[in-house]
């Protein structure tokens, strides 16, 4: 019965302490570094299960490949507007902040609201394959639980819908 109760106590203690790290932003991470666009290409996804690329099939040895695999997003009109529509789109979405907008690219970052974990997601018109490529990443962790490929899939219903 007392080592129920320490247990108790001391999960207690970490989920507490968990909390108010993340409330005070040190689950955040930093922002890396090498993300846009170089060659042609966005950043390569993450070497764990938590992110996912529309250029994934771009790096054939890559151990998350499979994971990390997703469709772009097809243009709607034009490439501006698209970008235009995705930024109205992500605008409205919890947590959810434009960190860089220029012509034919968007960097967005979402913070979650409990822990204040922070995922980058890119969106850049490739007019080679005339589609938007999409990176999005989590900075912490080994894995997303698939929190990332569920808000690309949910910005490219948006998309599709409207």
């Amino acid at each position: 019965m007392v080592i129920l109760k320490w247990t108790l106590i001391v999960v207690a203690l970490v989920v507490i302490t968990g909390l108010a790290a993340g409330q005070l932003g040190l689950l955040s991470a930093t922002p890396p570094a090498d993300l846009g666009v170089h060659d042609g290409k966005l950043k390569p996804p993450s070497k764990t299960p938590n992110s996912v690329s529309s250029q994934a099939s771009l790096y054939p040895d890559h151990p998350q490949r499979a994971y990390a695999d997703i469709a772009p997003l097809s243009l709607k009109d034009d490439p501006h507007a698209t970008l235009d529509r995705i930024a109205s789109i992500v605008t409205d979405m919890n947590g959810a902040k434009i960190v860089k907008r220029e012509p034919g690219y968007l960097y967005v970052q979402f913070t979650t609201r409990m822990m204040k974990y922070v995922d980058d997601a890119e969106f850049w018109f490739d007019p080679a394959s005339e589609v938007i490529h999409v990176r999005s990443s989590s900075r912490l962790g080994k894995s997303d639980l698939g929190v990332n490929r569920e808000r690309i899939e949910f910005i490219r219903h948006k998309l599709d819908s409207s």
